[in-house]
């Protein structure tokens, strides 16, 4: 891999991996709490609504939260069937209210009998090999495993056995698995491995890494987001999805035109 590359990447994640890059992204939600339930919650909740304008998002989860007076893991765990009804005309999108019914229904089931969501990807006692593939798949199986599951809530829920890029859901374990001294992600889960997380995949991404020539496959698909990850492996081995900073940020700036930011030896 061109030692330039790597040197121009790493310079666009010192630029983006910084605290300034908090509040104008779905990462603030997560970052209003302390309590690590309320983390997991709210960080998965703003994964799984993050498409479309990241203001728009952001609002919409602030939403969310004081429909759940302040506190969504207090609430999810003591609330009862009366204050629920304020949460029926919660909407973004195509996410509704059932949605938001059976994802409250699986979280009170779920720290009912798990301190963490950490468990819902890596139960205890998964073998050493288990990595963000295991994880995903598992998740999702788990999370349409209740009796009441709505069949419409499926969309929400990607994994890999479904050839998605799992561009959330990947999100959100960078969120909660990397950690390191700027204050961005949250690295409180500790199962997983920075270097056993693969890079989410957006448009944006996508689009940038493509430029880079970081892929090279034809179609976006979980195997793309695979061969993105490898070619970042190659950059930091023990890191590789910090450089999702870069690319996510590279994005951003290609509003702008991208061939007029990318450097020389990209070709």
């Amino acid at each position: 891999m061109n030692d330039n590359l790597k040197s121009f990447l790493d310079q666009k994640v010192g630029q983006y991996n910084r605290p300034e890059f908090i509040a104008n992204d779905p990462i603030s939600i997560p970052h209003l709490f302390t309590k690590q339930q309320d983390i997991e919650i709210m960080g998965f909740w703003a994964a799984t609504l993050a498409w479309g304008q990241r203001v728009t998002i952001i609002n919409k989860c602030k939403e969310l939260i004081a429909l759940m007076d302040g506190a969504p893991h207090d609430f999810i765990i003591n609330h009862e069937e009366p204050d629920l009804k304020k949460l029926l005309h919660f909407k973004h999108r195509t996410f509704n209210d059932i949605d938001t019914l059976y994802f409250i229904l699986f979280f009170r089931q779920h720290y009912e009998r798990f301190e963490s969501l950490e468990d819902a990807f890596v139960p205890a006692g998964t073998p050493k090999n288990w990595g963000a593939e295991d994880a995903l798949n598992h998740f999702r199986s788990y999370f349409i495993s209740l009796p009441d599951f709505p069949n419409r809530t499926k969309k929400h829920v990607s994994s890999p056995s479904k050839k998605s890029t799992c561009k959330r859901l990947n999100m959100f374990l960078r969120w909660m698995v990397r950690k390191d001294d700027q204050g961005v992600d949250f690295g409180i889960w500790k199962r997983l491995k920075p270097s056993e997380l693969i890079c989410p995949c957006d448009l944006h991404v996508d689009r940038v890494a493509r430029k880079l020539k970081l892929i090279s496959r034809t179609q976006t698909d979980w195997q793309t987001a695979l061969e993105l990850t490898q070619n970042l492996r190659e950059l930091d081995p023990l890191d590789p999805v910090k450089y999702d900073f870069a690319l996510f940020g590279l994005g951003i700036e290609e509003r702008w035109g991208i061939e007029g930011i990318l450097p020389d030896f990209v070709g």
